[in-house]
């Protein structure tokens, strides 16, 4: 099973998006999942890790939920 932290910037307002994916990995694999954790940040940080792994950096990937999924999916199998 995979743990999962999205890791997102509480100043810049980042929230939602935070919570879209959360939702989005939570409805696409459900129990498969160990946890979804969100954890708050600063400095304008947007990232995704899968078993301490970056799946997503807002920094290195352009921002689509569904390709976060899929690549968590992929970390998650691997």
């Amino acid at each position: 099973m995979t743990a999962i932290e999205i890791e997102y910037c509480v100043p810049c307002g980042m929230l939602d998006r935070a919570q879209d994916v959360q939702h989005a990995l939570l409805e696409e694999y459900g129990e498969r999942l160990d946890s979804v954790a969100l954890v708050t940040g600063d400095g304008g940080v947007f990232e995704v890790r899968a078993d301490g792994e970056t799946v997503f950096d807002k920094d290195d990937d352009e921002y689509d939920v569904d390709a976060i999924v899929e690549s968590v999916g992929e970390s998650a199998t691997a």
